[in-house]
């Protein structure tokens, strides 16, 4: 008797295939990043035209301005034209009083602003609440208000004509907001750092400048660029409490350039790109401790 084994078939597993790539995942994935590039060159593009077209201008002919097809590209056979400003102007010298302003500002509201907002995240006392909210909402009192007040006073103390002055008005306006900076970085400083640091001996002082300041010195950094350049660029009181031509600062100095019947253009414009080049220069170079300052200023931990 034969016996016939029935064989059967093994049972085959088979491997899963590999998930093909989704091309409607990769489509998407493709088009927002080209989305997100177009959107970032025209940022770019907004940003970086006005100050080519100022520079453009500045080598623009008075026919070729009123001219009805504009010239799109620089002339630079007519760069003596930035000889003659520098040459027949006061403008080198508004430059500097301006950066005097801007580095008194920048010093003076480090200073104070510091020790206020270490005071702030540190300390407890009567009415901090109450404070913390009268220093902020100076931020919403437009400074036309107070012009009058301010020019009573300076006339007052004999400060007009006097960039001291107008270093304490910068001052005591943009103070506020590096205050708030600081505070925020400061509150991301472990207290047992401190307590570390007094435990041998330091003072509050001595803990404050040589063991907090360092460990915020990124947000240190944006707050003197902030009020540099609000010392830089601030027009209203300057204008109104510096008449003397020597004294001015360049912001306050270009609008001399305007006459009552004749607006030259091309001068206005050269003299506005020489007076915009060394800040532009001053945030390139300093531009990476404003974005780390203001992000270490935001997050707390």
């Amino acid at each position: 008797m034969t016996t016939i084994a029935e064989s059967q078939p093994a049972s085959r597993t088979t491997p899963p295939l590999a998930a093909a790539p989704r091309p409607r995942r990769r489509i998407g994935k493709l088009t927002r990043r080209a989305v997100t590039t177009i959107v970032i060159l025209v940022g770019i593009l907004l940003v970086l035209f006005p100050v080519y077209w100022m520079f453009v201008t500045s080598l623009t002919t008075d026919k070729d301005l009123t001219s009805s097809s504009p010239r799109f590209f620089p002339d630079f056979s007519r760069l003596g034209i930035y000889k003659d400003v520098l040459a027949d102007t006061q403008i080198l010298k508004w430059l500097g009083n301006s950066a005097v302003i801007a580095i008194g500002t920048a010093v003076c509201t480090m200073v104070l602003g510091f020790f206020a907002a270490y005071a702030l995240s540190r300390y407890r006392f009567k009415g901090q609440s109450l404070f913390g909210f009268a220093l902020f909402a100076t931020q919403m009192l437009p400074e036309a208000l107070l012009v009058v007040p301010f020019y009573a006073l300076f006339v007052s103390l004999g400060l007009l004509n006097n960039l001291g002055g107008l270093v304490l008005v910068h001052t005591a306006f943009v103070m506020p907001v590096v205050v708030f900076l600081l505070k925020s970085a400061i509150d991301g400083v472990p207290v047992e750092i401190e307590e570390s640091a007094k435990m041998d001996g330091a003072s509050s002082l001595t803990t404050a400048t040589l063991v907090v300041a360092p460990l915020i010195a990124p947000s240190l950094a944006a707050g003197a660029i902030v009020a540099f350049f609000y010392g830089w660029d601030e027009f209203l009181f300057a204008s109104t409490f510096i008449t003397d031509e020597g004294a001015r600062p360049a912001s306050v100095g270009l609008a001399s350039f305007i006459g009552e019947y004749l607006v030259p253009i091309n001068t206005v414009m050269a003299a506005s790109a020489i007076y915009t080049l060394p800040a532009i220069a001053f945030f390139v170079l300093l531009q990476r401790y404003v974005v780390s300052g203001l992000i270490s200023g935001s997050i707390k931990g």
